[in-house]
């Protein structure tokens, strides 16, 4: 067995699991709502057929003064038994496991009626919450087991109780939001009386036959969090109160270090439960940017942990733990950590799915049968649109060609993966390069096709997928040898001097200043904990440190046409990241620039009315991209059935989401 440790199973005492595979929680979308939750029962029996040993929901509110969000999921009454029994039912009719997470939101409520240790506002959400009254707490810690006993009753394998990222129960153990001075504030004793308290009556509530996970914050990263010797503590205490299994939580959502974000060295905190060994007799879950099965094994091999907690590569590939056994890991389609599909829909109040498997959360809608009628297919163009839409085609059964013009596969991909912090995004192209061959799609490289290529009558169908090239600006000097795109620099290697202007401040614009601020990325998990201000010693309260950034390569300045703030339309969960690694990088962010010409002085612009010079050695375009869709017409002018994907149908930015999501509706479809 390739993978020993991950696959071995684990006794609880009660119960033995498969294997050490914890499929994380996560919101989805798909909790909400009235009626018999059968779209999330779909998707979690998916991922249980698919060998996971045990799951865990997105967090339902023990009350409403838990939500969310108003009119989120809640498990309080026998209508939300009965709803719930959908979701246990499909998953057992899988042979799978499945945990229900209690998670009340305290301070990150989105709503008036929001409650906390003390009524001190969060800096990630609109409402001031009202302070608990000490029968308030009490009614509280009942809540919690009565959603419990009920979750038990809807046919939940067990419960785990969210106790980290700064929800209600992190918020009574540390000061940050505990300013109490009854006998749930105040000393830490005091302070982790709740979690304690709260544990002890969901195990009385439950018997002892029933999985109690805790979710324990290991790791705070905001000022006033919890010492180690705390952490320690806390753990022993809620293993004397009965949980089964503790899990790990790393940061708060309002900590300013990023956690599970691409840019996070894989497996980058496993150390961090590795701590906790031998510390408790209960088994451990480490978590947090694991998303491949040797990075998995050697967690559990090196004495990490005991198990491994995994969210979002479920989304990516329901089969992961099956691949990982049959030892098929080319097949993987692994997680990018880009969060554009998932977290970032879920803060936008959008149903989650994920950039690289769009089918995920929507189990029940999507129809990818087998093909009644085989069809000549031609798709043109190997970026992530044409490998999306020729592999969900062949693989019902379609006869597929896929020309690229270039010498290999990957279109746009082979330039986001040279950005620091996106090596993941190799994975998606390994996969795509595995499922050609298994799904026997003819793959014709280094041939540029003509409209007589595709018209002579020998395709059914062609798709257009020929993606898109970058503006070509209309400016003085713009043909001036210091003058590149960013396509120059990023996919053909184009060598920049020590000064440089960035005109255009959209993804392309950060990655681009990204990808130039060090010549030499280092992708050692030490390096990433110095330059974000991580103390893997622990010395100090939240595990933070002073940030330690090398010195920057090149002297940039990031310019924008518009007002205001620069990236403010990166993706809402990582935006905040780009930016404040340029910050670190000391690059220049200017606004409301109008741009006059370029000349052997550098780049003459006017910003916000004040005229400058930037006495650079290069400027490097990435103000947008124009569609290549030149054939669309003459095709459909000859008879042929023709389809537009990806970016030659639209060139905002560089949307591998949307685009991946438009070839495999077209390849389910067509």
């Amino acid at each position: 067995m390739k993978y020993p440790h991950l696959l071995s199973p684990l006794d609880l005492g009660h119960v033995e699991l498969p294997n050490r595979v914890l499929m994380g929680s996560m919101h989805v979308g798909l909790e909400d709502g009235v009626g018999p939750l059968k779209k999330l029962g779909a998707y979690f029996a998916r991922r249980a057929a698919g060998g996971v040993g045990l799951m865990v929901t997105g967090g339902i509110a023990p009350n409403r003064t838990g939500w969310l969000k108003p009119f989120s999921s809640k498990m309080s009454n026998r209508y939300e038994v009965w709803q719930h029994k959908y979701v246990t039912d499909a998953v057992h009719d899988e042979g799978g496991r499945i945990a229900m997470q209690i998670l009340h939101a305290g301070r990150y409520g989105y709503h008036p009626f929001s409650a906390a240790p003390s009524n001190i506002k969060s800096p990630i959400t609109p409402f001031k919450p009202r302070a608990l009254s000490a029968r308030g707490v009490r009614s509280t810690i009942k809540a919690f087991a009565e959603s419990a006993r009920l979750a038990k009753q809807a046919g939940y394998d067990g419960v785990e109780i969210m106790g980290s990222e700064g929800y209600l129960i992190n918020q009574f153990i540390c000061t940050h939001t505990n300013r109490r001075t009854d006998q749930w504030g105040g000393s830490y004793e005091n302070r982790i009386r709740f979690p304690v308290e709260t544990v002890r009556a969901v195990r009385e509530a439950v018997g002892p036959e029933f999985i109690v996970i805790y979710r324990l914050s290991m790791l705070d990263l905001i000022e006033e969090g919890s010492t180690w010797d705390e952490v320690v503590e806390l753990g022993q205490r809620v293993e004397e109160a009965g949980a089964s299994i503790i899990n790990t939580g790393i940061g708060w959502h309002e900590a300013r270090v990023p956690t599970i974000a691409t840019m996070v060295p894989n497996g980058g905190f496993t150390w961090v439960t590795r701590r906790l060994k031998g510390q408790v007799g209960i088994p451990l879950v480490t978590s947090n940017r694991i998303n491949m099965p040797d990075t998995a094994e050697a967690a559990l091999a090196g004495g990490d942990a005991d198990m491994v907690s995994m969210a979002r590569p479920f989304l990516a590939d329901p089969d992961w733990v099956l691949k990982a056994a049959q030892e098929r890991e080319d097949e993987i389609n692994t997680c990018i950590a880009c969060n554009q599909a998932c977290l970032d829909h879920i803060f936008k109040n959008q149903r989650a799915t994920c950039l690289v498997n769009p089918f995920a959360c929507h189990e029940t809608e999507w129809d990818v049968h087998p093909v009644s009628a085989r069809r000549r297919i031609a798709v043109v163009g190997a970026g992530v649109a044409g490998l999306s839409c020729a592999t969900t085609a062949a693989g019902r059964g379609h006869d597929v060609t896929l020309f690229e013009a270039a010498d290999d596969i990957g279109g746009q991909f082979n330039m986001a993966r040279r950005i620091p912090g996106k090596g993941d995004f190799d994975h998606t192209i390994r996969y795509y390069r595995k499922q050609l061959e298994l799904t026997g799609v003819t793959l014709k490289v280094g041939k540029r096709v003509t409209i007589d290529d595709l018209a002579g009558g020998q395709f059914d169908e062609v798709i257009l997928s020929t993606g898109v090239v970058p503006r070509k600006l209309k400016l003085p000097g713009i043909d001036h040898p210091m003058v590149l795109s960013y396509s120059q620099v990023l996919r053909d290697g184009a060598k920049v001097g020590a000064r440089v202007a960035i005109i255009g401040a959209g993804g392309i614009g950060f990655d681009t200043a990204e990808f130039l601020a060090h010549d030499h990325h280092s992708d050692d998990p030490a390096d990433f904990m110095r330059e974000w201000g991580i103390d893997t010693s622990y010395a100090g309260r939240g595990g933070l440190a002073e940030p330690e950034m090398k010195k920057p390569d090149r002297e940039i300045t990031l310019c924008q046409r518009k007002e205001g703030k620069l990236g403010a339309r990166l993706g809402k969960t990582t935006g905040w990241i780009h930016r404040a690694a340029l910050k670190k990088f000391e690059v220049t962010m200017l606004s409301q620039c109008q741009y006059e010409k370029i000349d052997d002085d550098g780049l003459h612009l006017t910003v916000a009315g004040e005229k400058r010079v930037l006495a650079v050695d290069n400027v490097v375009i990435c103000a947008g991209q124009v569609s290549v869709n030149d054939m669309l017409e003459p095709l459909r002018a000859r008879g042929v059935s023709t389809h537009i994907i990806g970016g030659a149908e639209l060139a905002a930015e560089l949307d591998a989401k949307r685009a991946i999501a438009a070839g495999a509706r077209i390849g389910a479809e067509i």
